[in-house]
């Protein structure tokens, strides 16, 4: 209980909002996402130079590699999800990709500048991030119920803030001591700490910790999860309501991919240096960490409790719609990379959090399959469609401004669907509260 606990973990507790016996579980969800980004945004820098090696001109290619190797990899990693228990499928998924990692690194020896594993390269880490990150947070959503995650979700995001600052650092400081591939055995080692932290949380759930009395037997961590290894689709394409959160995500992923090419385009003609351009997306990676940590120490918690998870989910598009429209008038880096920052602080700070509130009511198949295939499939065919409509409208030859106006209808109407979804999250939390179906 909180009070038995010294003092400074009282206080503590009380800053992150967490109740009686939550503070440790609380800290080791925020532990597990700074080993997650920390891994991650030590490799981004490196990505995002490969992207531009291979050709801005070929960035699409990219996208839509990315969402073949997702529709061949989810039936796959529901197949297990549907055979292991799920207190072990991340045990699984995540040694499946520490052993990724290790392999990259061996051929990064000696073969940096290969453009085909270059290639290679950006197209696993795009699937590795979302795959580990989704599965992180279905962990989440398994462990704590829906009024928890309203209080604890955004102090557990600012684990992946801090990581998501300290990564660049370490990058920075290491890598003419380890080179890219002792970067990635490094990530290796931060994904199995992440491992282990999640064996606490799986402990803490199966002694009472989340509270779920009387759960139904599909609901034990000790057995599979049901269904077969297109359950996620099938489950999404039954609910109305998972279908919103998933037009929701195309949406988000058509606003970001078309922040995100012009970003590469603009960075290729200003920085044409590879050194110069790992910089400035360090730079920029940096920037958006830090804004999204204190947002999520000391805004978006707030924000959840007094206005809704509405507000979370509505804020970010009209803020994207307005920068679009800026967009259009004035194609330039400067209004460009302010306009990327706030869009990924937001993403971080408000929407990612809210969107994952939104799972915590559900049940099993629908947090891990059914939100696994809106992640990472449902995302990244998002990425490939919009990927191409943005080099259609490019070969347009109308500038920038087209592609802008087009941006801003999208973002208008990903803010108006975020704030129904929302809206729906709001009215049922009382009745989470009262403990009433």
């Amino acid at each position: 209980m909180s009070s038995t606990l010294p003092a400074p973990l009282r206080r503590l507790a009380g800053l992150v909002n967490a109740g009686p016996g939550e503070l440790a579980a609380a800290l080791s969800g925020f532990a597990l996402f700074f080993c997650l980004f920390a891994g991650y945004f030590m490799l981004r820098p490196i990505r995002e130079s490969m992207g531009v090696m291979g050709g801005v001109e070929n960035l699409q290619w990219l996208f839509s590699a990315t969402f073949v190797v997702m529709l061949a990899a989810v039936p796959l990693f529901a197949w297990l999800n549907s055979r292991v228990p799920r207190a072990h499928f991340i045990d699984w998924v995540y040694g499946f990709f520490s052993l990724n990692l290790l392999l990259f690194a061996a051929l990064f020896v000696g073969a940096e500048e290969n453009v085909w594993l270059a290639r290679t390269f950006y197209v696993w880490l795009s699937v590795y991030n979302l795959f580990v990150v989704s599965v992180a947070w279905s962990l989440m959503a398994d462990v704590f119920d829906g009024p928890q995650a309203r209080r604890l979700f955004a102090f557990i995001a600012a684990g992946a803030s801090v990581g998501g600052l300290t990564g660049p650092a370490l990058s920075t400081l290491l890598v003419a001591a380890l080179g890219q591939a002792g970067l990635l055995a490094l990530s290796a080692g931060l994904l199995l700490a992440a491992l282990a932290l999640k064996q606490y949380l799986m402990h803490w759930r199966a002694i009472g910790g989340a509270g779920r009395p009387g759960a139904p037997p599909s609901e034990n961590p000790r057995r599979p999860v049901p269904g077969n290894p297109f359950s996620g689709l099938t489950r999404v394409l039954g609910s109305p309501y998972l279908l919103g959160v998933g037009a929701f995500v195309i949406l988000l992923a058509t606003v970001s991919t078309f922040l995100y090419f012009e970003q590469a385009r603009l960075v290729a003609e200003l920085f044409p240096e590879r050194s110069e351009q790992i910089r400035v997306f360090g730079l920029i990676d940096f920037v958006v960490q830090a804004g999204a940590l204190l947002s999520q120490l000391f805004i978006t918690g707030r924000i959840a409790e007094r206005l809704g998870v509405r507000v979370l989910l509505a804020c970010v598009p009209v803020l994207m719609c307005l920068g679009f429209l800026a967009l259009a008038l004035l194609p330039i880096f400067a209004v460009l990379a302010p306009l990327m920052i706030v869009r990924r602080i937001g993403e971080y700070a408000f929407v990612r959090p809210g969107r994952e509130m939104l799972f915590a009511p559900l049940d099993a198949e629908s947090k891990y399959k059914a939100k696994n295939f809106i992640d990472t499939v449902v995302y990244r065919g998002g990425d490939a469609l919009s990927g191409w409509v943005k080099s259609g409208l490019d070969l347009l030859g109308q500038g920038a401004w087209l592609a802008a106006l087009v941006g801003a209808a999208c973002a208008a109407l990903w803010g108006l669907l975020g704030w129904r979804l929302g809206g729906r999250a709001d009215r049922e939390a009382p009745a989470a509260r009262d403990g009433t179906p």
